[in-house]
This record gives C-alpha cells, sequence and structure tokens, in this order.
C-alpha cells in the first residue's frame, strides 16, 4: 500500500464527506489534485500554508483511488489525482495544526498511517 497525503480545509472534507468525493479547488482550474508523499508534505505545508489554519490531512490510499494517478514534476514526483477523489480512499483524516512559529511538523497522532 502506497499512502499519499493532501492537505485542504476541514470544512472541504466535510462537503466531501457528504457528496462522496472530494474534488479539490485545483481540479477546476488546473485538471488535477495535489497530493504529496509523506516525505514532501512538510515542505510543501510550509511553503503554501505557513501560519494557516483548520487544516486537515487526507491520509489516502493510492490503490483505493478510482481516477487515474499521475507522479509529476521536475526534481521531485508529486502525485496528482487527475478527476475527484472517492473519499473510500480516504483512510484516516489528521487534525494538521501550524506550531507558535507558524511551521508545520508531521502530526504525531496518526503517524501510523503515513
Amino acid at each position: 500500500m502506497t499512502i499519499i497525503l493532501h492537505i485542504t480545509r476541514r470544512e472541504e472534507w466535510e462537503k466531501a464527506k457528504l457528496a462522496g468525493f472530494y474534488r479539490g479547488d485545483t481540479l477546476d482550474s488546473e485538471g488535477f489534485i495535489h497530493c504529496s508523499t509523506p516525505t514532501q508534505v512538510i515542505k510543501v505545508a510550509n511553503f503554501r500554508f505557513r501560519s494557516q489554519g483548520d487544516l486537515v490531512l487526507l491520509c489516502i490510499d493510492s490503490q483505493k483511488v478510482e481516477p487515474e494517478i499521475r507522479y509529476e514534476g521536475v526534481e521531485d514526483l508529486f502525485p496528482h489525482v487527475y478527476g475527484a477523489l472517492n473519499v473510500d480512499a480516504v483512510l484516516g483524516v489528521v487534525e494538521f495544526v501550524c506550531g507558535e512559529d507558524g511551521f508545520f511538523e508531521l502530526p504525531r497522532h496518526g503517524v501510523d498511517l503515513v
């Protein structure tokens, strides 16, 4: 099993659970949902989401993802989901809170999923 991770707002995840799928804002604008590997997620979080709150980390089983996944990028191969993510591929949702300095660390709770 390969785990990929996606950072999203709690409100967006709650909507996705009701709908049965998660689209993510980039799917509409760029054609895919950005995901990260466990080794990439902290770098992404601190670059894109520094000091932001109300975030969760979706822990996704890539083998259960129904749409196509492509690993893309120049230096790092980032997983991108091309299509709406089926919520049953999400193994767990972990609270993703930055520290007082505004930087993120991999959450201690739920680390066994990643």
